[in-house]
């Protein structure tokens, strides 16, 4: 995984082939970038952005303090983004192509122009709809709808893809939003959250409820459920998690009721399996 020093960059080689798009300026001509530094009256320094892996959900919720401003998610300036969606529609004009991408988070237009001195069938669209695809590019904003302006598009070969960027997305909101992890692996805990990755911010449809540290859990959770959901809460939080042996020991109940509490748990997306079935950990983002 990348540093996320946030020193001038995502310069690392990414992983499965992000590296061509960090390495050639994200599908931009050669000179281009550095042409659009040396425009006459333009202050902007789009040289040394760094390159922000996202979900469209933070793309259609990123801010910008006027409507000319750069879009900004956790409080942090973003102009490069890469992510991965599924194509649900592709629209082939003269000039441009523009596709109806969705990862799981919400959706997005995702508009490519065509270099018309490109040789023929170069640019025409390699995929279809349902497939997925990686996308670098520039948030934009036009009539009030965000959209993607692309340098870059490339078939995702392989499904591991996808979830590895989601969890590339994730370790870079909760550097933002929590800090870097301390040198024992574990996590400072911040005040409340700025905004969620996914949809509703992590909150279940039906009443809203919260998962978040401070924020209530779902009504229909269990008294047991609360119980180890706090305890688990309250534990340093790394990647490994806690057995459920070692929960019901500390928590002095029957190994069946915690596994009840932890199915239940599971089934609310409240917290996932790490090293085996029956380690777990608070699912938090």
């Amino acid at each position: 995984m990348a540093n996320y020093g946030y020193g001038g960059g995502y310069g690392q080689t990414t992983s499965y082939g992000g590296q061509a798009a960090a390495n050639d300026g994200g599908g931009f001509m050669a000179g281009s970038q550095s042409g659009s530094q040396e425009s006459p009256g333009n202050t902007k320094q789009y040289g040394k952005d760094t390159l922000r892996p996202v979900t469209i959900k933070q793309i259609i919720d990123a801010t910008q303090a006027h409507p000319d401003g750069d879009f900004k998610v956790d409080d942090s300036e973003i102009t490069q983004i890469t992510f991965v969606g599924q194509i649900n529609s592709i629209n082939p004009q003269a000039t441009n192509i523009t596709y109806t991408l969705d990862d799981g988070t919400g959706h997005i237009e995702v508009k490519q122009w065509i270099d018309t001195e490109a040789e023929d069938g170069l640019q025409k669209a390699q995929s279809k709809e349902g497939d997925y695809v990686r996308v670098w590019g520039r948030p934009k904003a036009f009539n009030g709808k965000r959209n993607i302006g692309a340098h870059m598009i490339r078939p995702v070969a392989d499904f591991n893809e996808v979830s590895c960027h989601l969890l590339e997305a994730t370790a870079v909101h909760l550097y933002f939003t929590r800090g870097p992890p301390n040198a024992d692996g574990t996590v400072v805990k911040g005040e409340g959250n700025n905004g969620g990755m996914f949809v509703d911010g992590g909150a279940e449809a039906n009443g809203g409820a919260q998962y978040q540290q401070g924020k209530k859990l779902p009504s229909k959770t269990s008294a047991v459920a609360r119980k180890v959901y706090a305890h688990l809460q309250s534990m340093p939080q790394n990647n490994e998690g806690l057995h459920v042996h070692m929960i019901a020991g500390q928590l002095q109940m029957p190994v069946n009721d915690v596994f009840k509490a932890g199915d239940e748990l599971l089934g609310d997306g409240l917290i996932y399996t790490t090293v085996d079935d029956e380690t777990w950990a608070v699912l938090e983002y």
